[in-house]
C-alpha cells in the first residue's frame, strides 16, 4: 500500500490525483478506498482528505479500480462516464439469486441444446443499447436502502429495467458449461445481469463465474499497482 503513495507528495495527495489499484478478489470498491484514506491520513499525518471510486467493482471482481483524492474527486462522475472493458467467464446451466457466486445456485436447466452456433445468433441482441434489470443483490438505493440490504433481508421488491450501451460483446472461448468473454460498455452496465439474460435467451439459465476489469478509458489496468491489503 504504502508503495502506491511512495511517488506522491503530500501536496499532490491534498491537490488531488488518480491512483490506479488492481482491487483484490473479496475486496469491495469502498473496502479500499477506506484502506487507501486511512493509509494516506496516517503517512502524510492529514486529518481528513477526500477520497473516492470511479465505478463500483462487485466483491468478487478484479481489475482495475480508479481512485481520486483532494480536488480530484470532482472528476469522478466524468471518469465513470468512460467506457469499460470486461474480460470473464460465464457459467450456463444453472443460475443464482445474485447472478453471480455470492449466493448459492438454486435452479439447473439443460445444456444439450446448446452450441456454438445458438451462442452466435444470441450475440447481437446483447450489442448496442439494450433494456436490463440489475441484480437485487446491488448498490442501488430504493427508499434509503441498498438493495443488497433489502435481498439480505429477504424482503422482495420491484426493480425497474434501465437502458445501458453495449459497444462490443465477444466469446472469446467456448468450454460448455463455461464460456469466457470479453465485453465493452457503458456507465451503469451489470455484467452479471447479462449472464443472466445471456442464460435466457439460450432458453437454459447462467451466472457469473469471474470478471475482471481491464480499463476504463484510457485507464488500463496493466498500469495499475498490484498488492495485498493487510
Amino acid at each position: 500500500m504504502e508503495y502506491l503513495l511512495n511517488n506522491k507528495s503530500r501536496e499532490e495527495i491534498i491537490n488531488g490525483t488518480i491512483l490506479l489499484v488492481d482491487k483484490p478478489y473479496s475486496w469491495s470498491s469502498f473496502d479500499v478506498v477506506k484502506k487507501i484514506r486511512n493509509t494516506i491520513m496516517l503517512n502524510y499525518k492529514i486529518k481528513k482528505i477526500k477520497v473516492g471510486h470511479a465505478g463500483t467493482l462487485d466483491p468478487l471482481a478484479t481489475g482495475l479500480l480508479i481512485i481520486c483524492t483532494g480536488k480530484m474527486t470532482k472528476e469522478i462522475s466524468k471518469l465513470q462516464n468512460n467506457l469499460k472493458i470486461y474480460s470473464g467467464t460465464f457459467i450456463l446451466g444453472s443460475t443464482t439469486p445474485s447472478f453471480d457466486l455470492e449466493s448459492p445456485i438454486d435452479n439447473f436447466y439443460e445444456i444439450d441444446h446448446i452450441d456454438k452456433n445458438l451462442i452466435n445468433e444470441v450475440l447481437p441482441n446483447f450489442i448496442g443499447e439494450i433494456y436490463q434489470t440489475p441484480p437485487i443483490y446491488s448498490a442501488i438505493k430504493k427508499n434509503g436502502k441498498r438493495l443488497y440490504e433489502l435481498a439480505r433481508e429477504g424482503k422482495k421488491t420491484e426493480i425497474k429495467q434501465r437502458i445501458v450501451f453495449v459497444k462490443k460483446f465477444q466469446i472469446t472461448k467456448i468450454n460448455l458449461p463455461e464460456i469466457d468473454f470479453l465485453i465493452e460498455c457503458g456507465k451503469g452496465t451489470y455484467i452479471r445481469s447479462i449472464a443472466n439474460d445471456f442464460g435466457k435467451a439460450l432458453n437454459s439459465g447462467a451466472h457469473l463465474k469471474s470478471l475482471r476489469r481491464i480499463s476504463s478509458g484510457k485507464y488500463l489496468v496493466k498500469n495499475a499497482m498490484k498488492f495485498t491489503f493487510n
